[in-house]
């Protein structure tokens, strides 16, 4: 198999051509002469590593009414995705070798994207107990990465032994930072508009303190520690703090805590409730300006799908979550490039380099370099689309951005060297 992507932009600066050979970039430069190649011409498109999802949630096994493995690798190519690493909370949970490796192999077998499976941190996501961490680590899945996302681990003694316990097998627990005593019944970030609105308030502290306590230990244990969807400033100054006191610790911030605050709940859209829940405007500038400086690694979409039932309800009986994978890098270019905060090497960095880092995922992330993986990913960042959630790859329909116009389109996506999605259809 060989290609030719004539005309694009690494990391925006000048055009050149790319040619790819098998799974590996073997020539780059100015005027390359075709030969068997298939060309594509791509004069003008931003060319970058494609992008990597530390924190997708594929519904497979157990709730295939709203995603598969199939439809949700259809949404992450789409998206410009490459790989995208698939939350625990499953059903049944992925907290041992035999659902991990299901999740891999039916990844394998679809072929959009490397599907790579997250194992639970504790046994059935309960917070008492810790899964099978080594057997999962061992497997043919090689997991890494380790959650109970969607719950904390909210007993300190059960944290502290899953970070001693992962630091020996050199993976990273990605906490989920939320005291649960503290958001009983907590229906919306509280402030101004949940005190107007009648809704149960969620205080960031409940976020912060969780952190700031898990930094703590990872710090004395000399243990790695992610901090899934950080929301809060008081969060990201939590981060700060530590990564300059040299604790191993990394975060990441959602799409959607990038562009939207909590204003959005005066309608009482349950497309809005999400967890953690959208925060105030003060938080969402200190979120932008953390991603820009570092001290929030990289952009994870937490894109997680829902069935009908789960979202046409009232606000209190609706599941909370959002899609993201096809509109990442559309907020982060409305959010983070055109307001001058990130130019293309650094999205490169936060949606495609960090995270494979942080995940330990060999050949993504890579510089675009004669040798190295032909993982790209081709975009338009002048073009804009109006998102529409029913044409969405995705079975579940809950994007928040339905009928909004945003800018920067994915025109093409290359896994290993393979054409995967090209001119918004799958290749």
């Amino acid at each position: 198999m060989s290609s030719l992507f004539k005309g694009v932009r690494p990391y925006g600066e000048d055009p050149v051509d790319i040619r790819v050979e098998g799974e590996v970039i073997t020539e780059i430069g100015t005027g390359l002469e075709p030969g068997e190649a298939r060309v594509y011409e791509r004069d003008g498109l931003v060319a970058l590593p494609g992008f990597v999802d530390l924190h997708t949630h594929l519904r497979e096994p157990g709730r295939e009414d709203a995603e598969t493995i199939e439809s949700g690798s259809a949404a992450a190519a789409l998206g410009g995705y490459t790989a995208v690493f698939a939350m625990a909370n499953t059903d049944p949970v992925a907290d041992n070798d035999l659902v991990v490796e299901h999740v891999h192999r039916r990844g394998q077998a679809v072929g959009l994207v490397d599907v790579q499976p997250i194992g639970a941190v504790t046994v059935g996501l309960r917070g008492e107990r810790l899964a099978e961490l080594g057997a999962m680590a061992r497997s043919s899945a090689g997991v890494r990465v380790f959650s109970d996302d969607g719950h904390c681990v909210a007993d300190p003694l059960v944290m502290r032994r899953a970070l001693e316990y992962t630091k020996g097998l050199g993976a990273v627990i990605a906490q989920h930072a939320e005291e649960p005593r503290l958001t009983a019944g907590a229906q919306a970030h509280e402030g101004a508009n949940a005190a107007r609105l009648g809704l149960a308030g969620w205080p960031a502290a409940a976020e912060e303190v969780i952190l700031a306590r898990d930094c703590l230990l990872a710090g004395q244990l000399g243990a790695r520690l992610h901090a899934c969807h950080v929301t809060t400033e008081g969060g990201a100054d939590v981060l700060r703090w530590a990564k300059a006191r040299g604790v191993e610790v990394s975060g990441e911030v959602t799409p959607h805590h990038l562009l939207l605050t909590d204003e959005r709940l005066a309608g009482y859209d349950p497309v809005n409730k999400v967890n953690p829940p959208l925060r105030e405007g003060s938080d969402v500038r200190a979120l932008r300006e953390a991603l820009a400086e570092g001290v929030l690694d990289c952009v994870a979409t937490d894109h997680a799908p829902h069935a009908v039932q789960d979202k046409d309800c009232e606000w209190s009986g609706a599941r909370p979550g959002m899609l993201g994978l096809q509109t990442a890098l559309s907020v982060v270019v409305e959010t983070m490039v055109r307001t001058g905060l990130l130019d293309w090497r650094g999205v490169a960095r936060v949606m495609s380099e960090r995270p494979a880092e942080i995940g330990g995922l060999a050949g993504h992330g890579r510089p675009i370099a004669v040798g190295e993986p032909a993982n790209l990913v081709l975009l338009d960042e002048s073009a804009e689309w109006t998102v529409r959630a029913s044409e969405l790859a995705s079975i579940a329909h809950n994007s928040p951005y339905d009928g909004m116009r945003l800018p920067g389109t994915v025109v093409t996506t290359v896994l290993r060297g393979a054409v995967t999605a090209d001119e918004g259809k799958l290749a």
